[in-house]
């Protein structure tokens, strides 16, 4: 199991922040970094110092790390135009060296698009041209050098593009996420090198996962997407810990045991994480939520990782 570090900036961190976690999960030995592309708090608080730009973020830890893998769980393509959005995520990949992994989802959460002056249409349409993203920015990154790429779809037309520039990584991995259970199975077997599964009970990821492996057939795809999950951490080195912890983020344990997130002390997320490379995973996404407490980032780092 590749374990990733997941953080939600847009509950109040700043960049500083950010590098923190990032030089921790690095130095801890983890698979990734990531973080949510949301700009608006979620909940109650001020979400002081403000939301961070997600790409922005990323290109500043593509030259301040150096091993971790760096991405979005998960961008939304309402956020940004298709073809402006590939050269940023192909410029910070070249950046990286090569380690950017690229989420991409139709986007959700209406108040941030209401606070920030974002369209936000109807779900089909947010569907819609998110498929129309996929394939504009993944055959730009892959439209031979020297060759020009055209799209004319309903939402987006590109003419006479030089498809440039061209990511590090050929191809740069693409990650497709959620609950649908037609649209979102098809994009994944279409687009993605990994299928997310956000926030699910661990008896719920196999059913995910079996429609994106059927959907992949049904196209001819000979192997599936990689599978991954993501759950809140709460580990502590006993259970005072991880209330403590717990309290810290606003949560009660037994609520986020409960919806499969990894929770309790060491040995406890060892056979947690156990459950879910059992359902199918291979990576797993430890949405931290206090980025404040890298203590709990080099716990799971020295007393769970080394043991999975």
């Amino acid at each position: 199991m590749r374990l990733v570090i997941f953080t939600e900036p847009q509950q109040g961190a700043s960049y500083d922040d950010l590098l923190r976690v990032a030089k921790a999960a690095e130095d801890g030995g983890f698979d990734g970094f990531f973080r949510s592309d949301h700009y608006l708090r979620m909940g109650d608080g001020s979400g002081l110092p403000g939301p961070t730009d997600a790409w922005i973020t990323l290109a500043a830890l593509a030259v301040q790390t150096s091993r971790i893998r760096l991405g979005t769980l998960v961008s939304s393509a309402t956020f940004r135009l298709p073809g402006p959005l590939a050269v940023a995520v192909a410029q910070v990949d070249a950046m990286s060296g090569g380690r950017i992994e690229f989420g991409l989802g139709g986007g959700w959460f209406e108040a941030e698009h209401q606070a920030y002056g974002i369209p936000f249409p109807s779900v089909g349409e947010r569907f819609d041209r998110l498929e129309e993203q996929l394939e504009i920015i993944t055959k730009l990154w892959s439209t031979p050098v020297g060759e020009t790429f055209r799209f004319d779809g309903k939402h987006y037309q590109l003419s006479d593009s030089p498809a440039l520039p061209k990511p590090v990584q050929s191809p740069l991995p693409v990650i497709v996420g959620g609950h649908g259970k037609k649209r979102t199975p098809e994009l994944a077997a279409r687009y993605a090198a990994e299928f997310n599964a956000p926030f699910s009970k661990i008896e719920e990821l196999s059913p995910l996962y079996e429609r994106v492996r059927a959907a992949s057939a049904a196209i001819g795809r000979a192997e599936p997407p990689a599978f991954s999950a993501a759950a809140v951490l709460c580990v502590g080195r006993d259970d005072a810990e991880v209330r403590r912890r717990a309290a810290a983020i606003g949560r009660e344990v037994e609520e986020m045991r409960e919806n499969g997130g990894i929770v309790g002390t060491p040995a406890e997320a060892i056979e947690i994480i156990g459950r879910y490379g059992e359902a199918g995973a291979s990576r797993l996404y430890l949405q931290v939520l206090d980025l404040a407490d890298i203590d709990h980032v080099n716990l799971v780092a020295s007393e769970v990782q080394p043991k999975l």
